[in-house]
């Protein structure tokens, strides 16, 4: 008895450093092929997005911009990196008076952002920014969350890319071909 309540202990004490491991986002390649860019969870509440060449780090910054299940894309000059958070949660209607259109503030959130290599955000769009309000019932709405981005989280149709220019390319639900540029 004595021998399991030690040995339970010990697991009680090893698990926490077996959980605390770096988990890392998928490495996506840029356009022109130099550069690779990924984030790492490196644990609770800290993470580092990478820029990787062939030979080796090319630079790293301790930020959180999203997990290591939102996409991340390369510049071709390794210095800028797009992130598509395709799974967002909610807007919520900010406090005080009601105002016109306020029945949409779930769809208000930021979806994309572009960073420099110090995790500075340049940029970002937002969902009312690549969706009409009639688009918008093509969401897909979860209790607190929204799945937006097609060949994602099981939403048919072509996932995002790169092309050959170095263009971010992707459809929102229900919508045409959107294009963000480094």
């Amino acid at each position: 008895m004595r021998l399991t309540a030690a040995l339970a202990l010990m697991l009680c004490c090893v698990a926490p450093s077996a959980l605390a491991a770096e988990r890392g986002s998928r490495a996506r390649v840029s356009a022109n092929g130099l550069y690779s860019v990924r984030m790492v969870d490196t644990g609770v509440g800290t993470c580092r997005l990478e820029m990787l060449k062939e030979n080796g780090p090319l630079w790293s910054a301790d930020v959180c911009v999203g997990t290591v299940d939102d996409l991340y894309f390369a510049s071709n000059d390794g210095e800028k990196v797009w992130v598509l958070y395709p799974l967002v949660e909610k807007g919520k209607a900010p406090a005080g008076k009601k105002k016109r259109g306020a029945g949409l503030s779930w769809a208000r959130v930021m979806v994309a952002a572009q960073f420099d290599r110090a995790g500075q955000k340049l940029q970002e769009k937002r969902l009312t920014e690549l969706m009409t309000t009639k688009q918008l019932s093509e969401v897909r709405q979860m209790a607190h969350h929204l799945k937006w981005l097609e060949g994602t989280l099981g939403i048919p149709g072509k996932g995002p890319r790169l092309t050959d220019a170095g263009v971010l390319e992707f459809e929102p639900v229900g919508v045409k071909t959107q294009r963000l540029t480094f």
